[in-house]
């Protein structure tokens, strides 16, 4: 695929925008597109790590390390990702997991589009008003640093479960480089000792987290100096020995029911052998001559982002240019309709009906569409759920193609970073507060701002909605790209517009996960931009119609995989959010 690095150069540089009939083709430059100067500079020098057979992107360098030497040893992608994944549960512990869940899509290259859910659930025991108090005040730590906020976890059943199905390797081989990177131990750089620093403050507060995580003086780990985790590795030892049934029919789930009812927790035995990881179809939708293949139910990703895709499609994004006072805004309105019906329609399929054929028919998207003023804001108090009288920054994405052709995405996930902060006994792990993704009241926002329904309320074995959004998008029914992004409900936006930014702005994969970021969720209705996104003329022109910005330091983590249809080479793209993490292939 021809790419455009002197011209993007040229174009942000004089504040002109690309015209992209095709993904890496410019033809045409208009007046005004909001980023700064410097942004445009930057972009221009981004350059993606390139390929020729396979590729594996993670947000942690030896992580992605494990990937790519599974890839060399003939294992699939579906080996390295489950390699991967017990990796960063080690090198990556703020997100990275075993004590979490999350999702995995894949397709395979027989043409199959697959979609794992590993998600936690509530325990047996919860009900739904057990984040509030007595008054019915929600009480915002029992959800977030407490044994009531965690949810069973998934992430082990989800990867042997994927390993088991369509992998080619045998357990203890994905998961020897995890076991040895705990045992042995790793030295940290810069980035991991940052991470570990975050949360110094709550490693102190549990006694056996403070043993792994901090020196015995309680001063954190610093840069060049090697952690060691026995605890975490004679448990991934456990797991590789006897497989899902040592955690949740053994004794690392025993000795987390253990902790919990120690500490006022609602955990049984029960919650933990009755689990499961059911697989599904993914959520589908057409782009542009592209196939996106995405997370459906309980995940809101794949259903919120194909709604947007379907709403922005007949608008020329690529004329009007990236960042532009059209694009934003179009952008934006088309974000806040389908946040409003991701927070009022989706939840649980165990639990709920998902309207998703609904949601993402042409009849709704015109709708909405006709709906959207050309010259102003409409306020989200006008805005509902539209079908009708009838809703983690701490998390971790990775990308991998193998050189046969099948793709892997997942996103997992504790939530928080380090989730409660919690570890039970000696197994080594960090716990998910993925309780907190519950409607602990309808009208009350989560921890990420988000306002959600009834749909999404607590109930015994239910899993939380999730925003985690692992895609592959598709051309000519072959892989095109695999994204997908840390960040709350910050994922769904930060995943479209990585596809955005290649498809109709003709970015490469390293432009597109570095180039600033916008985000609308309907409520709070405050327009959310990363720093360099806008200049002062593009968000004077949109306040003047209505819009209201805020800008935050930059969200998610998008680690993605592009494929030139005319050569096979791959380009693969970390996000300079997370200087650890590596782009590799082979």
């Amino acid at each position: 695929m021809p790419r455009l690095v002197a011209l993007l150069s040229a174009l942000l540089l004089s504040a002109a925008p690309v015209l992209a009939d095709s993904p890496g083709s410019a033809s045409a430059a208009l007046p005004d597109v909001g980023v700064t100067s410097v942004t445009g500079a930057r972009l221009a020098d981004a350059r993606p790590v390139t390929a020729d057979r396979a590729m594996v992107v993670t947000a942690q360098h030896l992580a992605t390390e494990v990937g790519v030497d599974i890839l060399k040893k003939g294992g699939n992608a579906v080996d390295a990702a489950v390699a991967v994944g017990y990796a960063l549960a080690v090198v990556h512990p703020c997100c990275g997991n075993i004590g979490g869940g999350g999702f995995m899509t894949l397709h395979l290259a027989d043409g199959q589009n697959l979609f794992l859910d590993f998600r936690e659930k509530a325990p047996l025991a919860a009900t739904r008003t057990m984040f509030q108090d007595a008054e019915g005040n929600v009480v915002p730590e029992r959800s977030r640093a407490s044994w009531l906020g965690t949810g069973v976890p998934g992430t082990v059943m989800g990867l042997n479960e994927a390993l088991a199905k369509y992998g080619t390797m045998r357990r203890d081989e994905v998961m020897a480089p995890a076991i040895a990177l705990a045992q042995d131990g790793f030295v940290l750089n810069e980035a991991d000792a940052h991470l570990l620093g975050l949360r110094t403050k709550v490693f102190a507060k549990e006694p056996n987290v403070a043993k792994i995580f901090l020196h015995p003086d309680g001063s954190p780990y610093q840069a060049g100096e090697r952690l060691k985790q026995p605890e975490l590795a004679r448990t991934l030892q456990l797991i590789a020995s006897d497989g899902s049934a040592a955690f949740y029919d053994g004794p690392i789930s025993k000795a987390i029911v253990a902790a919990s009812k120690a500490d006022g927790g609602l955990f049984t035995q029960q919650d933990f052998t009755g689990y499961t990881t059911p697989w599904s179809a993914p959520v589908g939708c057409d782009y542009r001559g592209y196939r996106i293949v995405s997370a459906p139910p309980p995940s809101s990703g794949g259903t919120t982002l194909c709604e947007i895709l379907q709403i922005v499609q007949p608008y020329p994004l690529g004329s009007w240019g990236y960042a532009s006072v059209e694009v934003t805004q179009k952008l934006v309105e088309a974000e806040r309709h389908a946040f409003a019906d991701r927070n009022t329609y989706l939840g649980d399929p165990a639990f709920v009906k998902n309207p998703i054929e609904q949601l993402l028919s042409a009849d709704h998207a015109a709708k909405i569409r006709a709906a959207i003023q050309p010259d102003r804001a409409t306020p989200s108090s006008q805005v509902t759920g539209s079908l009708g009288p009838e809703e983690g920054q701490h998390t971790t994405h990775y990308s991998i193609i193998d050189a046969k052709g099948n793709a892997v995405g997942v996103t997992y996930t504790l939530n928080f970073f380090f989730g409660t902060g919690k570890i039970a006994g000696d197994t080594g792990f960090f716990l998910n507060n993925e309780m907190d993704d519950f409607t602990s009241k309808p009208g009350v926002p989560n921890a990420f701002g988000l306002v959600q329904g009834e749909t999404n309320a607590v109930a015994p074995g239910k899993r939380p909605l999730s925003s985690m959004t692992p895609t592959i998008v598709l051309k000519d029914g072959k892989p095109f790209m695999v994204t997908g992004s840390p960040g709350g409900s910050t994922i769904i936006s930060t995943t479209l517009e990585s596809i955005l930014n290649v498809v109709d702005f003709g970015m490469n994969m390293q432009q597109a996960v570095d180039a600033p970021r916008v985000h609308h969720q309907w409520l709070p209705d405050t327009v959310f931009v990363e720093p360099g996104y806008l200049t002062p003329r593009t968000r004077s022109a949109l306040e003047a119609m209505g819009y209201t910005f805020k800008e935050r330091s930059p969200w998610g983590a998008d680690e993605a995989i592009l494929v030139d249809p005319a050569t096979g080479k791959l380009e693969g793209a970390n996000d300079s959010c997370r200087p650890a993490g590596l782009a590799a292939g082979y």
